[in-house]
């Protein structure tokens, strides 16, 4: 008995090891499940809505699923255009963008040229022939290589499994707006002291939060649009639709998308005015960052920039872009449970 308290440590960790290799092994089944969870958090509240007004719970969950859905829909819709203009045009994009690749790996040989040349001088020996023969060879090889595009048969193999994954989606989200308070009413009634009440304004927090950050992405997005178009940068609407969903992802979705968008200045125009996207939009991010989403979201739902950071990067391990995006809800929301807690156990 006495070696009881110094196994439980071991048991403790070959436990939560044992949960970590199973969720990153199981991805395609529990990131799906999780993000449908934590949509189904941030939609819930307007679910409760339509139950107050009387709709049996199977009516206010399909309502639900099918307005966020729709909604969905709606900007694959209108943003469609632009991205059938983006596919159309790809090919000449990345024949520029190799050309780009291509100027930058010649100068990179000229210095490796220059250094072996200095190497030489130095050791004044000169190269094994089987050596030198190996290094043209693979030089040779480097200049001819190139990143092929995915085509239509990549998308039929991988469309099966991103329709299960979808379908299982929907499914999650739709069967939790349904039974969330049953949930609810299970997890009060075991040993975490945390009662229905607690989860529901903790939803309603996560709600509130995600709803806000929604509308400053929308309008970050929106004015990033704006004013590439003034700038003449092609399909200036892609690129403020694209980094209005890469806020959402902090630090490493602006990060991605800026260097992306110097990619595509460099391709798009020439001269100075290739760096001027990618400044414009680093400064008005770095703006957002410090002075709107803090005004906006209150001092209530800030959230210590630490155990962000350490949150987005466990779940962009765990399960990458997925992991990314539900990162931040899953730790408002267990933030806004743990800090009702302590009332549970008070009462």
């Amino acid at each position: 008995m006495k070696t009881i308290p110094s196994i439980r440590p071991a048991v403790w960790f070959l436990a939560i090891a044992t949960a970590l290799v199973i969720l990153k092994v199981a991805a395609p089944l529990f990131g799906p499940v999780v993000l449908a969870l934590v949509i189904g958090v941030v939609l819930s509240p307007f679910a409760g809505r339509i139950d107050r007004l009387g709709a049996p719970p199977a009516v206010g969950a399909f309502l639900t699923l099918a307005a966020s859905l729709s909604v969905i829909l709606l900007m694959l819709f209108l943003i469609e255009p632009v991205l059938s203009e983006a596919v159309r045009r790809a090919p000449i994009i990345w024949a520029e963008l190799r050309d780009m690749i291509a100027s930058i790996q010649s100068a990179l040989r000229g210095l490796d040229n220059v250094t072996d040349q200095v190497s030489q001088a130095l050791n004044d020996s000169p190269d094994d022939p089987a050596t030198t023969v190996e290094k043209a060879a693979r030089k040779s090889e480097d200049a001819q290589q190139g990143v092929q595009m995915p085509g239509i048969a990549d998308a039929l193999l991988y469309a099966p499994a991103y329709a299960a994954r979808l379908m299982i989606f929907i499914g999650t989200l739709y069967f939790f707006l349904l039974s969330r308070r049953e949930v609810y009413d299970w997890i009060s009634a075991s040993d975490l002291a945390v009662s229905t009440a607690n989860m529901l304004d903790a939803e309603h927090e996560v709600s509130k939060y995600f709803l806000t950050i929604t509308m400053i992405n929308a309008g970050f997005g929106t004015l990033i649009a704006a004013l590439l178009m003034t700038l003449g940068m092609p399909y200036a609407i892609l690129w403020g639709f694209v980094a209005s969903l890469a806020n959402y992802i902090l630090y490493l979705g602006p990060a991605v998308f800026a260097v992306a968008l110097l990619l595509g200045g460099i391709v798009s125009f020439d001269g100075p005015i290739s760096f001027v996207p990618a400044a414009m939009y680093v400064s008005l991010n770095m703006i957002e960052g410090q002075f709107v989403t803090p005004s906006l979201v209150g001092r209530q739902m800030r959230v210590s920039p630490l155990l962000v950071f350490l949150s987005l990067v466990f779940w962009l391990w765990m399960w990458g872009p997925v992991g990314g995006i539900i990162a931040i809800p899953l730790l408002v929301w267990a933030l806004a449970v743990m800090k009702r807690r302590p009332k549970a156990l008070n009462g």
